[in-house]
Formats: C-alpha cells, structure tokens, sequence
C-alpha cells in the first residue's frame, strides 16, 4: 500500500469521523463550515499533516490539526489518531447563559414571557 502524502478534505473528515457520510463532509466544505488555515474549504482541497482545521460538525465547532492521513473510514480508535484536538472545553453549566429555554410542562408563555424571551435573544 502507498504511503499518502495528501488526502482531499472531505475523505479525511469523513475518516475521522466528524461526518456520517462522506457527502455530509462535502456539503459541509461547501457551506463554509471547513475552514484550513482560518481559509473556506472546498471538498476537492488537499490537506496534510500539520493543517489546522475549523469544522462545524452536527456536535458543535471544533478545532482540529491533522496528525495523520486516511482515506478510509474505519473503527473510531484508529480515527482518533488521525488528530488533534484543540477544541476549547464547554463551560460549566452554571456559567453558560440561560437562552431563554423553557422548563418542559411549563405551559404556553404569556405575553409578558414572550417580550422577555425576546429581550434577552436580542430581537
């Protein structure tokens, strides 16, 4: 088996794991969601060891640097070794702001709730 020197972007999130489906990654790259080098992605584009990476996956944003190619999709152990992660972690749950989400079987909002929920989401 050849040794690779590039991977295109979308097999690679794909391989890693950050997609279901190779064409989620590549819809991805062509949404803006891919970035190398702080640059939007195409899918077509060629990454190596050493890129870093700014991916909006379906779990949130992450900050990746490729560490090894693949182009194959295989068990998570392996996809785990094809990088770093450099995501900041969540804050704790008391620091995060209250976004104005509502305790299940609380009922319809009044007015007076739907002004402050739109107060606080800035609309």
């Amino acid at each position: 088996m050849a040794e690779l020197t590039s991977v295109r972007i979308d097999k690679w999130l794909w391989a890693a794991r950050m997609f279901k489906t190779r064409s989620a990654a590549s819809t991805a790259c062509g949404a803006g969601h891919v970035k190398v080098g702080g640059e939007s992605a195409k899918a077509s584009k060629t990454v190596k060891p050493g890129d870093l990476l700014d991916v909006v996956t379906p779990g949130g944003p992450r900050k990746l640097e490729v560490v090894a190619l693949g182009d194959r999709r295989g068990p998570a152990s392996f996809a785990l070794t094809l990088y770093l992660d450099h995501t900041p972690p969540p804050p704790p749950p008391e620091e995060r702001i209250n976004d104005g989400v509502r305790e299940r079987g609380a009922g319809r909002p009044t007015k007076r709730n739907l002004r402050d929920l739109r107060k606080l989401r800035g609309w």
